[in-house]
């Protein structure tokens, strides 16, 4: 009994236990330098500067370690960061590199600070070199790696990738397409660091030593998801690794196919109908690029789906000039790999079809030039009435570029012969337009590349020609008459109000005075 009381009271803690509280290992592998780790922590009672023998430097964690994000300016502080010495990778045995390994990458979780750039210099020098060791490293093995490293490698990478990004003020220019892309992009000052680490997971994942499928348990839905995040980033620098990064990860874990397509199309989603902010559309829609290439065929219809719900209306927002050459290289390789979807995808371009912005337009006008170039006399004739209403409208524009790329369309012989094989529906639809920028547009270039267009259709089908032209001047007549009986009646309003302005009595005029015209 007074054993069992006495066993209840609190002990003075041990030498050994103290050391064993003060500084835990990152990993099992390490637990042998816990101890000399936690003691001269304690010695230096907090003391951040790093210490260099042999040239051989690393860092170590303390029980912050546990974090998943561990900020060195907060792990210095309570004397957890500490500087250790690891011998280099080709001064110990091969039968203990792995065990090093191991140790190098949890000594890289350690974060710093770089908005100060006078703060932890040697520190940082340190891991920097750590991590350029780690990447050699990578590059010479030729073993499989373990379970154990793999889940190493990904928690030391995702520990230094994923953070929150942070943002360039932009005061009102969220919606403000042009303002944006004069802006001088955000450079991530942590960009030493942060480019040594996606080297490093790059060279991970095309390893032919990494296996797909033990490395998928942790390269898994969630990591995908916080790596998409990414692309999100101002960095350009960034955002071309993870271009690379995410390709190569989509080739090998096939498993992850279809989620990193959906993932990607639920960015898309958000951004067009939500947001209208993102940074990485266009590195996006480079790397679905090369996947919609790979497609097989037929089609599925989750493919087609993603084009019409996804890639179609991302011609939506005002922004599309910064990511246009990817979406038309995408929209493009889906006509080409099924040229049944050409009149989709050009009813698509129609709907979204820009009304004042001119710029926009010739954007337009330029994806479907390929477009047409892909598309095959059935499709054609099912979109073509519509199209050329709006192609018309082109024509009929005063600013020159868009007439002018409108007009650039008779210089690819597959979309010429389309329209020849179809001009007894064309002509009447755009012939308006062309003759009056023949007889009268401002532009130079514009009148003479109209006149070859009607010389093109008077050459082929001269009987049509003159039809159509019978036409348009028997319109204008008409239009003429409707003019100037409507002159007739506002001079007879004027003239009925002068003789009754004196008495301020009311004007009434009667419908035999005024004529009835539609258009008046």
């Amino acid at each position: 009994m007074i054993k069992q009381i006495l066993n209840r009271l609190p002990r003075k803690p041990s030498k050994s236990a103290e050391n064993r509280d003060g500084g835990s290992s990152a990993s099992p592998s390490n637990a042998s330098t816990s101890s000399r780790s936690s003691d001269l922590s304690t010695a230096q009672s907090g003391n951040s500067s790093a210490t260099t023998v042999s040239g051989v430097t690393s860092l170590t964690l303390g029980p912050n370690h546990g974090n998943r994000l561990p900020q060195a300016a907060n792990a210095k502080a309570n004397g957890s960061a500490v500087c250790e010495t690891l011998p280099s990778f080709k001064d110990v045995p091969t039968a203990e590199k792995q065990t090093l390994f191991i140790k190098k990458l949890n000594l890289c979780c350690v974060l710093f600070d770089f908005t100060d750039p006078t703060k932890h210099l040697k520190e940082k020098d340190i891991k920097r070199q750590t991590l350029v060791e780690l990447v050699d490293y990578l590059s010479s093995v030729n073993v499989k790696f373990t379970e154990t490293v793999i889940q190493e490698i990904v928690k030391m990478v995702s520990s230094n990738l994923f953070r929150p990004l942070t943002p360039q003020p932009r005061e009102n220019k969220v919606l403000e397409a042009f303002d944006l892309e004069d802006d001088e992009p955000l450079m991530d000052p942590a960009w030493p660091h942060l480019q040594i680490v996606y080297e490093f997971f790059l060279r991970f994942v095309a390893s032919p030593e990494t296996d797909a499928k033990l490395s998928k348990r942790y390269v898994d839905h969630s990591f995908v998801l916080r790596l998409l995040d990414l692309f999100d980033s101002e960095d350009p620098r960034e955002r071309e690794f993870l271009k690379t990064v995410l390709h190569r990860i989509y080739g090998k874990f096939m498993v992850h196919r279809p989620f990193i397509r959906k993932s990607i199309n639920n960015i898309f989603y958000r951004f067009i109908f939500e947001t209208e902010k993102h940074n990485g559309i266009a590195e996006l829609l480079e790397i679905l690029g090369s996947i919609i290439n790979g497609f097989a065929l037929p089609l599925k219809e989750e493919h087609k789906l993603f084009l019409v719900r996804a890639l179609i209306p991302l011609h939506k927002p005002k922004c599309v000039h910064m990511y246009h050459q990817q979406l038309s290289y995408c929209i493009t390789q889906f006509v080409e790999k099924d040229c049944k979807l050409a009149d989709t995808v050009i009813r698509g371009l129609l709907k979204y079809w820009p009304i004042t912005n001119s710029s926009k337009e010739v954007v337009f006008l330029g994806e479907l030039e390929e477009v047409l170039e892909a598309t095959q006399p059935p499709e054609f004739q099912r979109c073509m009435v519509p199209l050329f209403h709006q192609i018309s409208r082109c024509l009929s524009s005063s600013h020159f570029q868009v007439a002018e790329r409108a007009l650039f369309l008779w210089n690819y012989d597959h979309v010429e012969n389309l329209i020849k094989q179809n001009r007894n529906v064309i002509l009447p639809i755009i012939f308006p337009a062309l003759e009056k920028n023949a007889r009268g547009h401002w532009n130079q270039a514009v009148q003479n590349l109209t006149l070859n267009v009607r010389k093109i259709f008077s050459d082929i089908d001269s009987e049509l020609f003159e039809e159509c032209l019978q036409k348009f001047e028997e319109d204008e007549a008409q239009e003429e008459e409707v003019k100037r009986k409507r002159e007739i009646t506002w001079k007879r309003l004027e003239e009925l109000a002068g003789m009754k302005a004196a008495s301020n009595e009311p004007v009434l005029v009667s419908h035999k005075t005024m004529p009835h015209s539609p258009s008046g």
